[in-house]
C-alpha cells in the first residue's frame, strides 16, 4: 500500500504542477489582449510627467524608457496619434475629473488632447481631430464623464459634466 500512496501522491502533484502552468500561460495570453480593442491610448507615466511639466512650466524629468503594449489606433505599439502630438508653441492646461485628466493644448484655434482614464474607467469616445472643439468621454462603473475642449483666444477652456 506504501507504494500505491507514493503513487498518487506525485501523480497529483504533477497535475498540480500541470494546471498551475497551464493557467498561468492563459493568463498572460489573455492580459496580453486586454485593452488592444479600446479606444484612445495608454499614456505611460513619464509621457504625463513631460505633459504636466511642459503645462506648469517646471522641468520635466529624466525619461526612462517604458516598453507599452497597447497599440495606438491605427499605428504602432506605443505610438501617440497625431491629434495628440500638441506643437511647441501650444497653450496647454491640465484638467482632472472624475472619470481622467485631460492633457488640453492650442494652437491658434486648434485644439489637441491627451487623455488619461482614471482607474476604473476607460475612453469611451474621443473625438480628437484637429479643430477648435474636442471632446472625450470617460466611462465606467462612476458613470460617464463627458470632458469639452474648445480654444479661444488661443487659450484651451475645458469643461466636463456627469452623464449618469
Amino acid at each position: 500500500m506504501g507504494r500505491r500512496s507514493l503513487f498518487v501522491t506525485v501523480g497529483w502533484l504533477v497535475a498540480a504542477v500541470a494546471a498551475t502552468g497551464a493557467g498561468l500561460a492563459a493568463v498572460r495570453v489573455i492580459g496580453d489582449g486586454i485593452g488592444a480593442g479600446q479606444s484612445g491610448h495608454v499614456v505611460s507615466a513619464d509621457q504625463v510627467a513631460r505633459e504636466l511639466a511642459t503645462a506648469t512650466g517646471s522641468p520635466a524629468p529624466a525619461a526612462t524608457p517604458a516598453p507599452s503594449r497597447t497599440a495606438a489606433p491605427g499605428g504602432t505599439p506605443g505610438a501617440r496619434p497625431p491629434s495628440a502630438v500638441p506643437t511647441a508653441a501650444a497653450a496647454r492646461t491640465v484638467r482632472s475629473t472624475p472619470g481622467g485628466t485631460v492633457i488640453a493644448a492650442c494652437t491658434g484655434s486648434i485644439v489637441r488632447l491627451t487623455t488619461s482614464p482614471a482607474q476604473g474607467f476607460r475612453v469611451e469616445r474621443e473625438d480628437g481631430e484637429p479643430d477648435d472643439h474636442a471632446r472625450v468621454v470617460f466611462a465606467g462603473g462612476g458613470g460617464r464623464i463627458e470632458v469639452d475642449v474648445r480654444c479661444r483666444a488661443g487659450q484651451p477652456t475645458v469643461t466636463w459634466k456627469r452623464d449618469d
